[in-house]
Protein backbone atom coordinates (compact mmCIF):
# COMPACT_ATOMS: atom_id res chain seq x y z
CA UNK A 1 0.00 0.00 0.00
CA UNK A 2 1.14 3.47 -0.95
CA UNK A 3 2.54 5.52 2.23
CA UNK A 4 1.91 8.75 0.38
CA UNK A 5 -0.96 8.58 -1.89
CA UNK A 6 -3.38 10.21 0.58
CA UNK A 7 -1.20 13.08 0.83
CA UNK A 8 -2.67 16.00 -1.09
CA UNK A 9 0.56 17.05 -2.59
CA UNK A 10 0.73 14.14 -4.45
CA UNK A 11 -2.47 14.28 -5.43
CA UNK A 12 -1.79 15.05 -9.13
CA UNK A 13 0.33 11.97 -9.43
CA UNK A 14 -0.35 8.76 -10.88
CA UNK A 15 -0.18 5.30 -9.60
CA UNK A 16 3.45 4.18 -10.84
CA UNK A 17 4.59 7.80 -9.96
CA UNK A 18 3.47 6.98 -6.54
CA UNK A 19 5.46 3.70 -6.49
CA UNK A 20 8.60 5.55 -7.09
CA UNK A 21 7.94 8.26 -4.50
CA UNK A 22 7.21 5.63 -2.24
CA UNK A 23 10.58 4.14 -2.73
CA UNK A 24 12.62 6.81 -1.70
CA UNK A 25 10.45 7.46 1.78
CA UNK A 26 11.96 6.76 5.02
CA UNK A 27 10.52 7.35 8.53
CA UNK A 28 11.63 8.85 11.65
CA UNK A 29 10.22 9.95 15.11
CA UNK A 30 10.54 12.69 17.14
CA UNK A 31 9.39 13.22 20.78
CA UNK A 32 7.71 16.37 22.13
CA UNK A 33 9.85 19.44 21.96
CA UNK A 34 12.45 18.12 19.84
CA UNK A 35 14.03 19.77 16.23
CA UNK A 36 13.35 18.67 13.19
CA UNK A 37 15.35 20.85 11.55
CA UNK A 38 17.00 24.54 12.56
CA UNK A 39 16.68 27.69 10.67
CA UNK A 40 19.64 28.34 8.53
CA UNK A 41 20.25 24.54 8.34
CA UNK A 42 21.15 23.21 4.92
CA UNK A 43 18.09 21.55 3.06
CA UNK A 44 19.00 18.42 2.55
CA UNK A 45 15.25 17.03 3.63
CA UNK A 46 11.67 17.30 3.38
CA UNK A 47 8.70 15.70 5.56
CA UNK A 48 5.37 15.02 5.23
CA UNK A 49 3.50 14.45 8.61
CA UNK A 50 2.08 11.03 9.71
CA UNK A 51 0.96 11.92 12.98
CA UNK A 52 1.72 14.72 15.70
CA UNK A 53 1.44 18.28 15.45
CA UNK A 54 4.72 20.66 14.70
CA UNK A 55 5.08 24.08 14.62
CA UNK A 56 7.06 26.56 12.22
CA UNK A 57 8.97 29.04 13.88
CA UNK A 58 11.29 32.30 12.83
CA UNK A 59 13.93 34.25 14.80
CA UNK A 60 12.72 37.65 14.36
CA UNK A 61 15.05 41.10 15.32
CA UNK A 62 13.89 41.60 18.80
CA UNK A 63 14.88 37.97 19.95
CA UNK A 64 11.15 37.03 20.00
CA UNK A 65 9.83 33.48 18.31
CA UNK A 66 6.99 34.32 15.68
CA UNK A 67 5.28 30.97 14.44
CA UNK A 68 4.85 31.00 11.15
CA UNK A 69 2.22 27.97 10.67
CA UNK A 70 0.79 24.27 12.47
CA UNK A 71 1.23 21.13 10.82
CA UNK A 72 -0.52 18.07 11.32
CA UNK A 73 -0.82 14.57 9.84
CA UNK A 74 -0.36 14.77 5.97
CA UNK A 75 0.74 18.21 6.20
CA UNK A 76 4.18 18.64 4.06
CA UNK A 77 6.64 20.75 5.79
CA UNK A 78 9.69 22.41 4.17
CA UNK A 79 8.89 21.64 0.35
CA UNK A 80 10.71 23.98 -0.53
CA UNK A 81 13.75 22.11 -0.43
CA UNK A 82 12.69 19.69 -2.95
CA UNK A 83 13.60 22.25 -5.84
CA UNK A 84 16.00 24.15 -3.70
CA UNK A 85 19.13 23.49 -2.06
CA UNK A 86 18.96 26.77 -0.42
CA UNK A 87 18.78 26.35 3.81
CA UNK A 88 15.46 26.16 5.76
CA UNK A 89 13.96 29.33 6.34
CA UNK A 90 12.82 28.40 9.39
CA UNK A 91 12.69 25.80 12.51
CA UNK A 92 10.70 23.02 13.14
CA UNK A 93 9.70 22.15 16.34
CA UNK A 94 7.49 19.16 17.37
CA UNK A 95 4.64 20.54 19.89
CA UNK A 96 3.62 15.76 20.75
CA UNK A 97 5.30 12.87 20.11
CA UNK A 98 5.47 13.28 16.33
CA UNK A 99 6.29 10.37 13.11
CA UNK A 100 7.41 11.65 10.17
CA UNK A 101 7.77 10.38 6.35
CA UNK A 102 11.27 12.07 5.26
CA UNK A 103 12.68 12.62 1.42
CA UNK A 104 16.13 12.98 0.57
CA UNK A 105 16.25 15.75 -1.58
CA UNK A 106 18.80 14.83 -3.47
CA UNK A 107 17.21 11.26 -4.29
CA UNK A 108 14.04 13.39 -5.02
CA UNK A 109 15.87 15.26 -7.67
CA UNK A 110 17.59 11.88 -9.32
CA UNK A 111 14.01 11.25 -9.56
CA UNK A 112 12.42 14.02 -11.25
CA UNK A 113 15.63 13.88 -13.96
CA UNK A 114 14.43 10.27 -15.00
CA UNK A 115 10.87 11.27 -14.40
CA UNK A 116 10.18 15.13 -15.21
CA UNK A 117 6.30 14.57 -15.25
CA UNK A 118 6.54 14.39 -11.89
CA UNK A 119 8.35 17.31 -11.51
CA UNK A 120 6.08 19.01 -13.07
CA UNK A 121 2.99 18.11 -11.32
CA UNK A 122 4.60 18.65 -7.90
CA UNK A 123 5.57 22.00 -9.16
CA UNK A 124 1.98 22.86 -9.92
CA UNK A 125 1.12 21.51 -6.40
CA UNK A 126 3.56 23.84 -5.29
CA UNK A 127 2.18 26.97 -7.21
CA UNK A 128 -1.31 26.42 -6.43
CA UNK A 129 -0.13 26.54 -2.25
CA UNK A 130 1.58 30.03 -2.61
CA UNK A 131 -1.38 31.39 -4.25
CA UNK A 132 -3.39 30.30 -1.48
CA UNK A 133 -0.52 31.68 1.01
CA UNK A 134 -0.32 34.93 -0.87
CA UNK A 135 -4.34 35.20 -0.61
CA UNK A 136 -4.09 34.56 3.26
CA UNK A 137 -1.13 37.32 3.54
CA UNK A 138 -3.67 39.94 1.74
CA UNK A 139 -6.20 38.73 3.90
CA UNK A 140 -4.36 39.25 7.21
CA UNK A 141 -3.48 43.40 6.22
CA UNK A 142 -6.53 44.08 5.44
CA UNK A 143 -8.57 42.50 8.78
CA UNK A 144 -8.48 44.28 12.54
CA UNK A 145 -7.75 42.26 15.38
CA UNK A 146 -11.15 40.56 16.23
CA UNK A 147 -11.28 39.88 12.53
CA UNK A 148 -7.96 38.16 12.45
CA UNK A 149 -8.24 36.56 16.25
CA UNK A 150 -11.87 34.68 14.78
CA UNK A 151 -9.87 33.51 11.31
CA UNK A 152 -7.13 31.88 13.68
CA UNK A 153 -9.93 30.17 15.73
CA UNK A 154 -11.55 28.64 12.37
CA UNK A 155 -8.26 28.24 11.33
CA UNK A 156 -7.36 25.54 14.46
CA UNK A 157 -11.20 24.37 14.60
CA UNK A 158 -10.90 23.14 11.34
CA UNK A 159 -7.73 21.77 11.31
CA UNK A 160 -7.56 20.38 14.95
CA UNK A 161 -11.41 20.27 16.24
CA UNK A 162 -12.49 17.27 18.50
CA UNK A 163 -16.20 17.68 17.70
CA UNK A 164 -18.88 16.57 20.72
CA UNK A 165 -22.03 17.45 20.44
CA UNK A 166 -23.02 20.98 19.64
CA UNK A 167 -19.49 22.61 20.38
CA UNK A 168 -15.74 22.02 19.07
CA UNK A 169 -13.04 21.36 21.49
CA UNK A 170 -9.37 22.70 20.24
CA UNK A 171 -7.01 20.33 22.29
CA UNK A 172 -3.91 22.29 21.54
CA UNK A 173 -1.08 23.44 23.46
CA UNK A 174 -0.42 27.46 22.05
CA UNK A 175 -0.35 30.37 24.61
CA UNK A 176 -1.85 33.45 24.18
CA UNK A 177 1.70 34.88 23.16
CA UNK A 178 1.86 32.12 20.52
CA UNK A 179 -1.86 32.64 18.90
CA UNK A 180 -1.02 36.54 18.63
CA UNK A 181 2.63 35.49 16.95
CA UNK A 182 0.49 33.46 14.60
CA UNK A 183 -1.15 36.55 13.16
CA UNK A 184 1.45 39.35 13.94
CA UNK A 185 -0.61 41.25 16.70
CA UNK A 186 0.38 41.53 20.84
CA UNK A 187 -0.67 38.96 23.39
CA UNK A 188 -2.55 41.72 24.99
CA UNK A 189 -4.89 41.83 21.59
CA UNK A 190 -5.36 38.81 21.49
CA UNK A 191 -6.00 38.22 25.09
CA UNK A 192 -9.33 41.23 24.83
CA UNK A 193 -10.28 39.58 21.88
CA UNK A 194 -10.74 36.03 23.47
CA UNK A 195 -11.83 37.65 26.46
CA UNK A 196 -14.93 39.41 24.37
CA UNK A 197 -15.97 36.26 22.45
CA UNK A 198 -15.89 34.12 25.91
CA UNK A 199 -18.41 37.69 27.58
CA UNK A 200 -20.36 36.77 23.86
CA UNK A 201 -20.52 33.14 25.28
CA UNK A 202 -18.83 32.17 21.86
CA UNK A 203 -15.92 30.49 23.24
CA UNK A 204 -14.48 28.88 27.12
CA UNK A 205 -10.98 29.26 27.45
CA UNK A 206 -8.04 27.19 29.37
CA UNK A 207 -4.44 26.45 30.26
CA UNK A 208 -4.31 24.26 27.36
CA UNK A 209 -7.69 24.05 25.29
CA UNK A 210 -10.36 26.39 23.43
CA UNK A 211 -13.74 25.38 23.15
CA UNK A 212 -15.77 26.84 20.88
CA UNK A 213 -19.64 26.98 21.15
CA UNK A 214 -20.70 29.22 18.34
CA UNK A 215 -18.14 28.96 15.26
CA UNK A 216 -20.76 30.26 12.53
CA UNK A 217 -20.90 33.61 14.57
CA UNK A 218 -17.37 33.45 15.21
CA UNK A 219 -16.87 33.11 11.34
CA UNK A 220 -18.76 35.73 10.86
CA UNK A 221 -16.47 38.21 12.29
CA UNK A 222 -13.98 36.99 9.46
Amino acid sequence: MSVVKEIPFFSLLTEAELKLIDDIATDKKFKKGEYIFFEGEAGEKFYIIKDGQVKLTKMIKNGDEQILNIFSSNDIIAEIVAFDKGNYPASAITMTDTNVIVFDQSELENLILKHPSIGLKLLREMSNRLRRAQQNVRDLALKDSSARVAGLLIFLAEKYRKKKKDKVILDISLTQQELASMIGSSRETVSRVLGQFESEGLIKTSRKKIIIYKKDKIKAYT
